[in-house]
């Protein structure tokens, strides 16, 4: 393969991708560090509060970094963040060229990185795998720019769309193989989100098996009736109750139960249920900037009826339940007119076990 710059943006990208889940609310970077056609360095951003990937990069190389070449999938930050700036280090460093994936999203650098570096004099090229490093830190382009969360809607369903049988029995629907993917996949979020229904019928733990990290447990429950004997309160404490706001003086016996295991979120009201916009707003303003909703049907269509969904992964098992009062997998208002249905764009598909995994966008 030929040793040019996507050849070292592509290092770059792979070390970058190994964070996945780890850095939020930051973005996943990675770092290479070249000259004279050889790899001095190499490092990524490990955690939010760690040292960034060129700055991580430019530690191993020391001296060594003098007239070298310095790839990063992501412009350096010009900002005083939970670090220092990395464009300083890289002036210091005496790195005679800068190659960079993409140009910051976050309004607070968004080029002032690649204009300081020039202004001291540093060649810098942008503008390498930029879809693909896009995608790769989707939520935090999302988070960082609308200070809203990525959501992305999960659903294990069969073949006809339901998620349950017309007496609610919902275990197990698609294969072991699919169920363990889904507990991967849980890891790389900073939340996993339910209706309260979904607590109630089917009492999920929703933690993560395979991962130290675990994200937060979120709840959305207009009406307080969570169980405070559910299962979701096992292992990690991270769990958030999203609500209805509560006057002072009105807090019931419940409330004052789940506040003791739980973070509870209380969301403007709309239609007598939780503000799904406002909920998102504040769970993002506590730097959740990745969401994985599991269910059930009817807080998943609600979220496609406020056009919240940016995502979906759909397991599709090769069972047909049917009956007219099975539970649908996508439920809320819904659409009128076909013309009107929501478009899955750059779809994925691919097989999980017996079962088919069809991933996509809506935006």
């Amino acid at each position: 393969m030929k040793k040019d710059h996507n050849y070292y943006m592509g290092i770059a990208y792979r070390l970058a991708a190994k964070a996945r889940g780890m850095t939020s609310p930051n973005p996943m970077v990675g770092s290479v560090l070249v000259k004279g056609g050889r790899i001095l360095a190499k490092g990524y951003h490990k955690r939010a509060g760690l040292a960034h990937a060129e700055s991580a990069v430019l530690d191993k190389a020391g001296a060594k970094a003098a007239g070298a070449t310095l790839y990063v999938t992501l412009e350096p930050c010009a900002h005083f963040g939970r670090t220092p700036p990395c464009v300083d280090k890289i002036i210091r460093s005496g790195v005679k060229r800068v190659v960079i994936g993409m140009i910051d999203p976050n309004p607070l650098n968004n080029g002032r990185g690649i204009k300081i570096l020039r202004q001291q004099g540093i060649e810098v090229r942008v503008g390498f795998m930029q879809e693909e490093l896009s995608r790769l830190n989707e939520s935090f382009v999302k988070y960082i720019t609308s200070k809203m969360p990525f959501v992305t809607v999960k659903v294990a369903e069969s073949l006809d769309g339901r998620i349950g049988t017309r007496s609610g029995d919902s275990k197990w629907i698609t294969s072991d193989i699919s169920r363990i993917s889904a507990h991967r996949m849980r890891a790389r979020f900073d939340a996993v989100m339910v209706g309260v229904n979904t607590v109630l019928r089917d009492n999920p733990r929703l933690d993560a098996w395979f991962s130290e990290k675990q994200p937060y447990k979120v709840i959305v429950d207009s009406r307080l009736s969570t169980q405070a004997n559910a299962n979701i309160f096992s292992g990690a404490k991270q769990v958030i109750i999203a609500t209805l706001p509560v006057q002072a003086g009105q807090e019931t016996d419940n409330l004052r139960i789940l506040a003791a295991k739980a973070k509870i979120l209380q969301a403007k009201e709309k239609s007598g249920q939780v503000n799904l916009r406002d909920m998102m707003k504040k769970l993002a303003q506590m730097e959740i900037s990745s969401i994985l909703v599991e269910g059930g049907g009817t807080l998943i269509g609600s979220l496609f009826d406020e056009g919240l969904v940016d995502k979906v992964i759909f397991f599709i098992s090769p069972k047909i339940i049917g009956g007219k009062d099975a539970i649908g997998s996508v439920m809320g208002r819904g659409i009128a007119r076909i013309e009107k249905a929501v478009r899955i764009k750059d779809l994925r598909v691919w097989r999980s076990g017996e079962d088919i995994v069809v991933e996509g966008y809506i935006k």
